[in-house]
Order: C-alpha cells, then sequence, then structure tokens
C-alpha cells in the first residue's frame, strides 16, 4: 500500500515512540550520520515543496487539472525514486526500521509512480491522480519536515500536530486516489497485456500483470484498516500522552 508511508516507520529519523531517545542514538551514531539524514530530510522536504507550488501554479494558470501530472513527472519521478535510500538507511543502521518494512513501503510508491501512473498514460489525466498526487504531497512535507525539526532537536509543536492529525484526512484520500487509479487502468493493462509473460515461453511461467493488479487492490481491504488504526493509536500516545497496551493474538 503506497500510503503507508505515512506510519513513519521509513522516514530519516526516529519514530514518534522513540522520541526521547533519538539524542543518545544520534550521538551513537556520530556527526557524519546526523549530518547526512538532516540534509536528506531537507532535501526531500524542499523537494515535496517544489511538487506543491508547481501543482498550485498549474492549476491556477490552467484552471484543470488536465496536464497537471506532466508537468510534475519528472519532479515526482525523481523524488520518489531518491526515497530508496531509506531503504540503504535501514541496511546501515542509521534509522532504526525493519529493512522489510521500508523496502514494502517505498516500492509500493515506486510501483504507484513508474508501474502504473508512468506506464499507463491514459490515466494520467484521471482525477484519481491528483487525489494521491494532494495527499502525498502534503503527507511528505509534513513527514520530512518533521524528520528533520527532530534531527535538529528543535521540534515546533505545529509540525508534530500536523504529522499526527493530516493523516486522519490523507491517509483516506490517498488510499481513495490509488484504488481509483489502478481501476482505471485495468481495462487498458487488460487490453494491451502489458508486463504479462504468456506461455508457451523457455521458462515455462506464466504471470498476468492484470490479475496482479486485482489481487494488489484487494489486498488493501487487510492492510488499510492496520495501518489506520496504528497511526491513531500512535496520535493518542504522542499527542495525549496515553500509554498502549497491546495485546497479544
Amino acid at each position: 500500500m503506497a500510503f503507508s508511508e505515512e506510519d513513519g516507520s521509513n522516514g530519516g529519523a526516529s519514530e514518534a515512540s522513540e522520541e526521547r531517545e533519538a539524542p543518545g542514538r544520534r550521538r551513537r551514531l556520530g556527526w557524519a550520520a546526523t549530518a547526512w539524514l538532516t540534509f536528506y530530510n531537507i532535501a526531500m522536504t524542499a523537494g515535496w515543496l517544489v511538487l506543491a507550488i508547481t501543482m498550485v501554479r498549474f492549476y491556477m494558470e490552467k484552471g484543470t487539472h488536465k496536464g497537471l501530472y506532466k508537468s510534475i513527472q519528472k519532479t515526482l519521478k525523481f523524488f520518489q525514486t531518491f526515497a530508496l535510500l531509506e531503504i540503504v538507511h535501514c541496511l546501515i543502521g542509521i534509522v532504526p526500521t525493519s529493512v522489510l518494512v521500508a523496502g514494502v513501503q517505498v516500492s509500493s510508491r515506486i510501483f504507484m509512480v513508474w508501474l502504473i501512473t508512468h506506464s499507463i498514460k491514459p490515466i494520467q489525466n484521471e482525477e484519481s491522480v491528483v487525489l494521491f498526487l494532494v495527499a502525498w504531497t502534503v503527507t511528505e512535507i509534513t513527514r520530512y519536515s518533521f524528520y528533520t525539526f527532530s534531527l535538529l532537536n528543535h521540534l515546533p509543536y505545529f509540525i508534530k500536530w500536523a504529522r499526527y492529525n493530516f493523516f486522519i484526512i490523507l491517509y483516506p484520500v490517498g488510499v481513495a486516489g490509488e484504488l481509483l487509479t489502478i481501476y482505471a487502468a485495468l481495462p487498458h493493462v487488460k487490453k494491451s497485456g502489458m508486463y504479462s509473460i504468456r506461455l508457451p515461453n523457455k521458462y515455462n511461467i506464466s504471470f498476468d500483470y492484470y490479475y496482479f493488479l486485482l489481487i494488489t487492490m484487494a489486498s488493501y481491504i487487510p492492510l488499510f484498516p492496520q495501518l489506520y488504526f496504528y497511526m491513531l493509536r500512535q496520535r493518542r500516545k504522542v499527542l495525549h500522552g496515553e500509554v498502549i497496551v497491546e495485546k497479544d493474538d
């Protein structure tokens, strides 16, 4: 699920529940790691801000969403692909997150950008693309700002508040945009047979991208509630100081 990055586990700094431990951990990591993570998060904040400004200017000038994706696609592809470094951060241990979790979260965004919106040009003017673009952009500006100020040990309350409140609306909007965009892509994928492998072939394997997309859409049903309620629990813990007791299954 591309929008699952809102849980914050693959960012440049620590998870919210570990905020109190962050200064000590960064001292152990050394100045080089802290400097790099600070630079990375500033760069990502700036990149998504550029995207936001470009989208607003485009709509104010054109008065329509048609052509919006084309106007921002290079910037979007660059910064979303650049986020692959977050997997590297986990691999080398400068971010305390599971490599698997980070990999799934980042790759799901890459999937939406490159294998859906980039590859299937007829859907680029769909309203659903605007939905997830707006949700992603606001989320990422908030998220990377949160990490940047956390690394600098000067986290404004508004940034903290925004991180744990904006998702309440942005998460469902982003997920809806992603699902509707994949749904809009289905007829084009079925007609073209893109990325599918048909039998017979020398490897004796088959793959149908159309059914893969259907399975991907179905995976949102169990994943979305889990991630959404996880963020709600984090919100109560961070903003209201509630102690959350996890129940064993």
